[in-house]
């Protein structure tokens, strides 16, 4: 297994940007090795920089989740760069509204597809991997990125909310499996983070700066989240400062999900 300070080889989808992109770079100042996933290669090679920067290394690996022959082709490639794989990190998500009166079926079947299929699919190429690092010294973990929606439910985001779910419920049930064999799953679960996830989905700029504002009286603590913070939560559960937590669901959100819906 290729040699850095902390023993992490980690692959982490969706680390082009935001969340992904935040946890890509902190792996790095932990002197992690890094396949970073994503669509945009441009992209990429910015965050591998970033990531080399901060004192780690880096590949920068083009590939849509969903395809096919994505999740194979992914675990090899950081298999052949690093020697070996310790974490999982799916931060790859999209989000989109819809109620279920107006919710088409290709907008279930994609929310479905990139927010729950695509974890499972890596999450189950990636595992031989995973449990053949636990038997060494590294700790070897996935970690889910979910949301606030998973654990409450908020109207006019249907599949999002449902798709979320279906990672908190497959974060439990792959870690009850796993746990004998020393590979611990837990998810982080964040409200409204500063991001361009919710411009993707369409929202213009005059209307995102409102949700932001409106997130300061939908969040106990005032402010939305900010990706830095979600990442310092996710590379807390890859390592072994964690080595007893698995099947958890965490809340990252500034209170949000103490709160009814509003």
């Amino acid at each position: 297994m290729c040699y850095n300070a902390a023993m992490l080889t980690v692959v982490v989808t969706g680390a082009s940007s935001g969340i992904g992109r935040a946890a890509a770079i902190r792996f790095g100042r932990e002197g992690a090795s890094v396949l970073a996933v994503g669509r945009k290669a441009s992209a990429l090679d910015g965050v591998a920089r970033d990531v080399r920067d901060a004192g780690g290394q880096c590949e920068p690996f083009e590939a849509d989740v969903t395809t096919p022959d994505a999740p194979d082709s992914i675990v090899a490639a950081a298999v052949r760069a690093f020697g070996g794989l310790t974490t999982v990190v799916n931060a790859a998500g999209i989000i989109g509204s819809g109620s279920v009166e107006n919710t088409s079926d290709v907008a279930w079947d994609e929310m479905i597809d990139v927010n729950l299929r695509a974890p499972f699919r890596l999450m189950r190429a990636a595992t031989p991997h995973l449990v053949a690092a636990a038997r060494a010294t590294p700790p070897a973990s996935i970690v889910n990125v979910s949301s606030v929606t998973g654990l409450r439910a908020f109207p006019g985001v249907l599949a999002y909310c449902v798709s979320k779910a279906g990672v908190d419920q497959l974060t439990r049930c792959a870690a009850l499996e796993l746990a004998p064999q020393g590979v611990r799953i837990n998810a982080v679960n964040p409200g409204v983070v500063v991001t361009n996830l919710h411009r993707r989905s369409g929202m213009n700029d005059e209307n995102y700066a409102a949700f932001l504002d409106r997130s300061k009286q939908t969040h106990p603590l005032g402010r939305p989240g900010h990706a830095e913070e979600i990442a310092e939560l996710i590379v807390f559960l890859a390592s072994d400062r964690a080595g007893w937590i698995t099947g958890e669901t965490i809340s990252i959100d500034g209170g949000r999900h103490l709160t009814c819906a509003r």
